[in-house]
């Protein structure tokens, strides 16, 4: 059976480097390439996957729309996937509970959750406000793969 775990594993051989599937308005399934890790949900505390998109993003479109997501992780032939609903908090996404300074630090550790390290982390908090940078977590109501 494939968890958490497998998923950590597999992403981590990669760069955590995953393909994120969204809905779109038509129907059609729409993805992209995304850096995702695991974490702590910051209200609940549950385990989950997060990732970090451009505010202007089509999948932040399309997730406003159907807060439902896919995140893939893959290494060789092995693969992980966990779907499930998707919390949204951003600039332009305002969440209970996360004010702008609980943002920056949220976009941070999903940063840290995906392999990212920086030298100069204000320099990264200018440019994730700049870009209207939005956090996506997805809590797993599926995982499976072939891990």
């Amino acid at each position: 059976m494939t968890d958490l775990a497998d998923f950590t594993r597999l992403a981590d051989r990669d760069r955590n480097l995953c393909t994120v599937s969204t809905l779109r308005g038509d129907g059609t399934i729409q993805s992209t390439l995304v850096n995702a890790g695991v974490l702590k949900h910051p209200l609940t505390g549950a385990d989950v996957v997060g990732t970090v998109v451009f505010g202007a993003s089509r999948k932040l479109v399309n997730l406003r729309a159907h807060p439902r997501m896919t995140v893939l992780a893959r290494a060789s032939w092995n693969w992980a996937a966990v779907e499930g609903p998707v919390w949204i908090a951003g600039p332009d996404d305002p969440a209970a509970g996360v004010d702008p300074e609980r943002l920056r630090l949220l976009l941070r550790e999903v940063f840290a959750a995906a392999g990212g390290t920086h030298d100069d982390w204000d320099e990264y908090d200018r440019v994730m406000a700049a870009e209207r940078r939005t956090v996506l977590l997805v809590t797993p109501e599926r995982v499976y793969g072939n891990s």
